[in-house]
């Protein structure tokens, strides 16, 4: 990462949309953009779509930026986040061909029942491997409250749904993530099953 006025200079020339400068910026912030955009996509080219998008977004907003506190480059990542969600959140409803979402059911689920032993032993990667494998329904969900921070109420505004269908696509994503938990502790659980 650059010293902070070396990342001022570079910023600078993107308002000014200096091609240099963008291609600086873009190889700066491409992995933190792609890790953001591969936790919302099932395939890595959407995940290249959604970071080019949200690139170009970046790009055309950078002027309005401004700095929330004193760390720049965190105020920025920040802020950077909030539009590459929004983008990875606008690809997913423009390209999700089947039903949105699942039946509100009246099921809630103690976050204490996840196998928390399994979890412990997981990487960040396998942890989300793990998040990848959920429908793009519970995916999106799930990351948007449990990774993100945003609540049900803001979930439901984005994806125009109702609070309880953000509360049970996030109850079943929490489901299905505990029966592949259960599958990384015992390799053989699905074989008994049958």
């Amino acid at each position: 990462m650059p010293e902070g006025q070396q990342l001022l200079h570079i910023i600078q020339g993107c308002v000014q949309a200096k091609r240099e400068s963008q291609k600086e910026f873009y190889k700066i912030f491409y992995g933190f953009s792609m890790a953001i955009a591969m936790r919302y996509c099932s395939a890595r080219e959407d995940a290249m779509e959604v970071t080019n998008d949200g690139f170009l977004k970046i790009f055309r907003q950078l002027h309005t930026f401004e700095p929330r506190h004193g760390n720049y480059e965190a105020s920025l990542k920040g802020w950077m986040k909030s539009i590459l969600i929004h983008t990875a959140v606008d690809h997913f409803r423009k390209n999700n061909k089947h039903p949105f979402f699942t039946d509100i059911t009246e099921e809630h689920h103690d976050d204490r029942d996840m196998a928390e032993s399994s979890i412990d032993r997981m990487s960040y990667k396998e942890i989300m491997e793990i998040v990848q494998r959920l429908s793009p329904v519970y995916r999106t969900v799930f990351n948007l409250y449990v990774i993100d921070g945003y609540k049900h109420e803001e979930i439901a505004k984005q994806l125009n749904i109702s609070v309880g269908t953000s509360k049970s696509n996030l109850s079943k994503a929490k489901i299905n993530i505990q029966k592949m938990l259960k599958e990384v502790d015992n390799p053989c659980y699905e074989r008994k099953a049958v």
